[in-house]
């Protein structure tokens, strides 16, 4: 019996799902609660996608070696010893045993704890012991990912034939260049493990109606104005005059320093989902900490403070929030149906130092506790998902980011199931 006929949506229920915001509901439960549906996304929408799969000085040296489970996909990501950054699947080629189990520092191989196959870090093995003299060492290299660096960091794409890199990236270069993360270090970086679908969680994400009711944190760092109507991006509440206003003062003043201003979301379906903008934070503040003090070395082309906050989304499992002197890196990585893991890490000026240049408890703490909150939250809501009394109800005007993710999602759903 097909997953189109038994699991997944039919076209019809996908038309009435995909309404206008006055009319649009929540997706249906099944979408959240069902492991053959999960399979499908994974491989239909997932390897389609151009996304970040980390940044890259989690392997600072030639012969760095990093493990990781991207999706429920095991892949290792290496640095070679001509200090080129490469992505394999997590397998050997011998009998499928995953190769590299922990993190390894200036290795000159990898191999494989099963039979003891040794491959070098450009994907090609090394020896294979005890095969016949007719064995053939090209055929059996490592499978390659198709990635991309990009300002430090590293772009993965698990499709046969790729979408344009620099077509994807376009629309948000000049907001991640002007912040330099090509000449960042890792202050800090945690996980978060999170028992819900990737979709619950990317809800949570994709608007702030519960922001006020569930994080007093953010909210002492954000207008009131700016959550009612940007708080998860440009667009995604209804529009504040006030903010507006206050906007549009800080763009001439952001401008006049020579810093990058303006905002981009898309307007027409295509295959990203890829958004950007640049607003000031809360009167008085310059960075998201408890004290809104400047907190370390200034980043990339920033010459001065000017307030501003930088948030770019490069696809739905992406988010880069970006002060003047520290950058929130998220990545939110779809496990299985019921398990999703949220990673953030914390970038700083490569040339920072702690308890001299910037205090880590004071730029983790906004968005560490809020993350912590959002777990609560996430795994709240898939318990209530769960039950076979749920059906899913009216959005809030405040709901249009999750209105617009829902749009693009059910598209691409609809393409996958044509």
């Amino acid at each position: 019996m097909s997953i189109t006929a038994n699991v997944a949506l039919n076209t019809s229920s996908i038309e009435k799902i995909n309404n206008p915001i006055h009319q649009a509901t929540g997706l249906p439960n099944r979408t959240y609660t069902c492991s053959e549906f999960f399979t499908f996304e994974r491989e239909r929408l997932f390897s389609e996608q151009w996304t970040g799969l980390t940044q890259a000085c989690v392997i600072p040296n030639p012969g760095d070696i990093w493990p990781i489970n991207w999706m429920g996909i095991p892949l290792v990501i290496v640095r070679t010893q001509n200090n080129q950054v490469k992505v394999f699947h997590n397998v050997c080629s011998h009998r499928g045993n995953k190769l590299v189990w922990n993190t390894c520092n200036r290795q000159k191989t990898m191999t494989c704890p099963y039979h003891a196959w040794r491959y070098n870090l450009d994907g090609s093995i090394n020896s294979a012991r005890l095969m016949d003299d007719n064995f053939n060492k090209k055929k059996w290299s490592l499978h390659k990912c198709n990635i991309r660096v990009f300002e430090g960091l590293i772009f993965i794409n698990l499709s046969e034939k790729p979408n344009s890199f620099d077509e994807f990236i376009s629309p948000t270069r000049k907001f991640i260049e002007f912040h330099g993360l090509g000449d960042a270090k890792i202050a800090h970086r945690a996980l978060y493990p999170t028992e819900g679908n990737w979709k619950l969680t990317l809800d949570n994400f994709h608007e702030c109606y519960h922001c006020q009711p569930s994080h007093p944190e953010y909210c002492a760092v954000h207008d009131k104005d700016y959550i009612l109507s940007y708080g998860a991006g440009s667009n995604t509440g209804p529009s504040s005059q006030k903010f507006n206003k206050t906007l549009d003062e800080w763009n001439r003043q952001t401008k006049n320093m020579g810093h990058i201003i303006g905002e981009y979301t898309e307007t027409e379906f295509n295959d990203y989902s890829r958004s950007a903008e640049r607003t000031p934070l809360k009167e008085g503040k310059y960075t998201e900490t408890r004290s809104g003090k400047p907190s370390s070395k200034l980043m990339g082309k920033f010459k001065e403070y000017d307030r501003g906050y930088t948030s770019v989304g490069t696809s739905p499992f992406n988010s880069l929030l970006m002060c003047n002197d520290f950058a929130t890196l998220f990545t939110f990585i779809p496990v299985s149906t019921l398990h999703t893991e949220v990673e953030l890490m914390w970038l700083v000026h490569k040339d920072a130092e702690e308890g001299k240049d910037y205090n880590l408890q004071e730029m983790t703490w906004m968005w560490d506790v809020t993350t912590i909150a959002d777990k609560q939250i996430i795994e709240n809501n898939q318990k209530g998902v769960l039950s076979s009394k749920y059906v899913p109800g009216p959005l809030s005007k405040m709901e249009k980011g999750l209105e617009k993710f829902k749009s693009w999602y059910l598209k691409h759903l609809n393409i996958a199931l044509s």
